[in-house]
């Protein structure tokens, strides 16, 4: 830093341990600022010296998370030769202090270097100093930075990938350490958090997440976990169904004991249908399935009261309309799906009726999706190209962009376009076409080819549609580019905002050769293995191996594979042949 002091961390899940050491000609303190940082809006602080080794206190805020309450405890290994607080800036007495915006500083005498533990918690002072005693007892350094790195070895190693590239290496597994920063663990050593209602729950038998930013990760980074840790896919689960139970509707965007609202869409609908119709243990199916058809019927839901009278969301009662219809059909099928495979015929027939309300939107006049009045009639004047980002008619995107947004039923949207050479055609145009987007386009469109937008999320599921017409090489080669191009080993090396994992996730699927198209359904479709070899080692304690023969930066089409040492016919894999089988092979052949 520019004063000198140099600070190491490590850090378990639930504390950090600090090496801090000072210039020879500084005196040692150390600032605790519980009033300055991010945007949020501090409502209450609170700070107390407990005896010459520790501070604790609390921080209260209104912001994204509409409250958001920290508590915290910390631990110097050398005495605390005095502690002064300040309100706001202003210099108070005593030894503890709360206010709007409170400030303590440690001093230290006659040391030039110190070591600093420090636990948060949601629920209480208690529970953070509990954590830390727990999970830190002792001043060894090293021993928890040892023991931090390998369990982040433990994660890489989920996946171990051949390649001669070093560079290769550098983006793949800086994906896999990205695809593990969120969601966030979020309970105490004793399993206790704060609720969404201010309620302190415990989570018994599970483990507690939060930051779930749902409506980019249900896409590929939650189809990719289910892979490589079914077990904390379940964790999850039962983490929505507690906030279920928290807010009277599943997680939408929870951030740190709150919800946020941001984003169209129930999605952990989606991820909770693929767990159950991929066989994934450790939740109760029946309580999720009813608190699925409950947040998809609930009219604090936006849009959703149209949607149950309608059978549309007309684009000039609510903003961005379109795209979150849309986003309800995708999730809507993911009911249907699992309501079938729990015998339940009446949802089945109602949510799979919705899953199809996509085709409401598509005017075939011009085969574009294309928002929908009040009245019934079109949106007039209307360009695909445009965007307006926040109180248009789609989110973070353009008519271009959604008109290929039925990741659930594809098939049905080449029928409604003409079947697979209309559609193949329409679709090299999306990568051809373009246009203006026009004043107030939204910045998160970014990584643009053509119209497709590779920066944001709905987006990702475009290149692996052209196997649905017959024509899986175009996949390849799409994938491969997006690959070279949009991913590098520079620190701005991805094309858009990262979205807890789900950019990196995008590349970790692709580069193993198969992408899940449908949140719901469990397929996965052949793109391009990236790599000579990519070994998966699954938590039941199988491996499933990725071979490419004759891969090359040039030679990305897949000419056969065979499964298991059998010739294998399709243009996709299901999740129970990833999980259940040892070897996938394929044979590249030439770029011609």
């Amino acid at each position: 830093m520019d004063n000198g002091v140099k600070d190491e961390i490590t850090a378990t899940d639930r504390a950090a341990i600090h090496h801090i050491t000072y210039p020879a000609d500084q005196t040692a303190r150390l600032l605790i600022n519980l009033k300055d940082g991010n945007s949020a809006i501090v409502f209450e602080t609170h700070i107390e010296k407990i005896d010459d080794y520790t501070i604790v206190g609390y921080r209260y805020t209104h912001g994204w998370s509409p409250t958001r309450k920290v508590y915290f405890c910390l631990k110097s290994n050398q005495p605390i030769a005095s502690f002064d607080v300040f309100n706001d800036d202003a210099e108070a007495s005593g030894d503890k202090l709360t206010g709007t915006g409170v400030k303590g500083v440690i001093t230290f005498k006659g040391i030039k270097e110190t070591y600093v533990k420090l636990a948060l918690s949601s629920v209480s002072c208690e529970n953070a100093t509990n954590n830390l005693t727990s999970e830190i007892p002792e001043w060894d350094f090293a021993g928890v930075l040892k023991s931090a790195r390998d369990r982040w070895n433990a994660h890489l190693s989920k996946i171990i990938i051949s390649t001669p590239s070093i560079k290769a290496k550098k983006i793949f597994y800086t994906a896999m350490y990205h695809i593990a920063i969120a969601p966030t663990l979020y309970e105490d050593v004793n399993k206790q958090f704060r609720g969404h209602n201010d309620k302190v729950y415990t989570a018994d038998n599970w483990t507690n997440y939060s930051t779930f930013s749902l409506w980019d990760t249900y896409r590929t980074l939650n189809p990719l976990y289910t892979i490589i840790s079914p077990s904390k896919t379940a964790d999850w689960v039962n983490s929505f169904l507690s906030i279920y139970e928290q807010q009277g509707k599943l997680p939408i965007w929870p951030l740190w004991g709150g919800e946020t609202e941001c984003m169209p869409g129930y999605s952990a609908v989606p991820i909770i249908a693929d767990a159950f119709l991929k066989g994934i243990k450790g939740f109760d199916a029946q309580r999720a399935f009813t608190d699925m058809v409950s947040s998809a019927t609930n009219d604090r839901q936006k849009g959703v009261t149209f949607v149950k009278t309608k059978g549309y969301i007309p684009c000039d009662k609510i903003h961005e309309a379109t795209s979150i219809a849309m986003e309800y059909a995708a999730d809507d099928w993911g009911i249907a799906l699992m309501a079938k495979k729990l015998g339940n015929k009446a949802d089945y027939k109602t949510f799979l009726k919705r899953g199809h309300y996509y085709e409401k939107y598509f005017d075939k006049s011009i085969n574009f999706i294309r928002p929908v009045m009040d009245d019934g009639s079109w949106r007039t004047p209307y360009s695909p190209f445009r965007s307006i980002h926040g109180v248009g008619d789609f989110t973070e995107g353009t008519g271009w962009q959604y008109t290929f947004f039925v990741p659930q039923h594809p098939e049905g949207l080449i029928a409604l376009m003409g079947g697979d050479e209309v559609f193949g055609t329409k679709l090299d145009s999306l990568f051809n076409v373009h246009g203006d987007m026009g004043k107030g386009a939204s910045n998160d469109i970014t990584g643009l080819i053509g119209q497709y937008a590779h920066g944001n999320e709905p987006s990702h599921h475009v290149a692996y549609l052209y196997p649905y017409a017959g024509q899986q090489w175009k996949t390849a080669e799409k994938v491969r580019f997006i690959q070279r191009e949009f991913y590098t080993d520079k620190p701005d090396g991805i094309i858009g905002n990262e979205d807890c994992g789900q950019m990196s996730a995008w590349h970790v699927l692709s580069a193993l050769g198969f992408y899940q198209v449908n949140p719901s359904n469990g397929v996965y479709v052949f793109g391009s293995p990236l790599f000579d070899k990519a070994v998966i080692n699954l938590e039941n304690g199988k491996t499933f191996t990725v071979t490419a023969k004759g891969n090359s930066d040039t030679n990305i089409y897949i000419q056969s594979a065979t499964l298991n040492g059998k010739p294998y016919k399709k243009s996709f894999i299901s999740y129970t042949n990833i999980i259940g089988w040892r070897r996938t092979d394929f044979r590249h052949g030439t770029d011609t």
